[in-house]
């Protein structure tokens, strides 16, 4: 699962988001190599992705929100088929289940989060999707299915929930492809999920992906719903837009993460008939690319390079 090759200027990230039963908390995590987000990397001349590893945490919740991204140096990741370490945290496939365990520090506050993550999916899809026009994007919706077990000792937390886990792989930075993307992910009756990838590319093409999981794991390519524009979000003014059934209304239920480039928000949406709760992303490469963004991302981002 993790011992991949990622060739100089390109990158890797495995995703895991989960949302608990009862809808009070959830947590995002995102393990990189070759972090795209990072300004390091972007600054670097080598461009080797191994020494810009980091992994990313944040913690939603009724309590204060926790969030957390160190960059590490090649020396302090180590890789196997099986397992990931990044620093003093490391995640680990035992053959059920993906098992993450955390010891970070939040930024640009600094307070610990050590916990462990154990995700189970319903089942391992194979099926990985080009994002992008020339091929040098890929997508992999590992297991759009999972129960995950939330466990940590600071903060003091403990909740199960429904979850997701993929992965992302490409040999160029994402800026150099995308102007613009959103993805979202919706959980349907009886354990399907549906997933909607929407592209727009520097080229000037547009993409777009809808897929139906079925709880045993069976995929189906599908027709996509119509598209609709969501509002800005408020502080950084990132555009959302997201696929919801003609004739139903979309609503924002609450925006998780809002940057400069990047949001991660919670939906109320009806899809395919079933109406519920979606988990929706937006990606701005237009706005990563400029300078003064990438000067402020190490108060969000620091470095530890050894």
């Amino acid at each position: 699962m993790f011992d991949i090759n990622v060739p100089n200027n390109g990158y890797a990230w495995w995703y895991v988001d989960a949302i608990s039963d009862d809808g009070a908390c959830g947590i995002t995590l995102i393990a990189f190599i070759g972090s795209v987000f990072s300004p390091y990397y972007a600054w670097s001349r080598k461009r080797d992705p191994f020494d810009h590893c980091a992994l990313n945490i944040a913690l939603y919740g009724p309590r204060k929100n926790r969030w957390a991204m160190t960059e590490r140096g090649k020396n302090a990741v180590s890789m196997t088929r099986e397992s990931f370490r990044l620093g003093p945290s490391r995640l680990a496939w035992d053959g059920a289940a993906l098992v993450i365990d955390i010891d970070e520090i939040t930024a640009p506050v600094p307070a610990r989060l050590r916990g462990c993550v154990r995700v189970e999916p319903a089942f391992a899809s194979e099926k990985e999707f080009r994002i992008d026009g020339a091929g040098r994007h890929f997508w992999r919706p590992i297991a759009p299915s999972s129960r995950i077990h939330v466990a940590f000792k600071k903060p003091s937390l403990e909740w199960s929930g429904y979850g997701y886990f993929d992965a992302n792989r490409g040999d160029e930075p994402l800026e150099a492809a995308f102007r613009y993307w959103d993805w979202s992910r919706a959980m349907l009756p009886g354990g399907e999920t549906a997933i909607f990838y929407n592209t727009d590319l520097r080229t000037g093409e547009e993409r777009s992906l809808a897929l139906r999981f079925g709880a045993n794991g069976d995929c189906e390519e599908t027709q996509a719903p119509p598209l609709q524009h969501l509002p800005a979000t408020p502080i950084w003014r990132i555009a959302r837009r997201t696929r919801a059934d003609e004739n139903t209304q979309a609503v924002v239920v609450k925006t998780l993460e809002d940057t400069p480039f990047y949001s991660r928000s919670m939906l109320d949406t009806e899809i395919f008939g079933h109406r519920g709760q979606s988990i929706h992303e937006s990606f701005s490469g237009a706005r990563l690319c400029s300078p003064v963004v990438k000067a402020m991302l190490p108060f969000r981002m620091p470095r530890i390079a050894r």
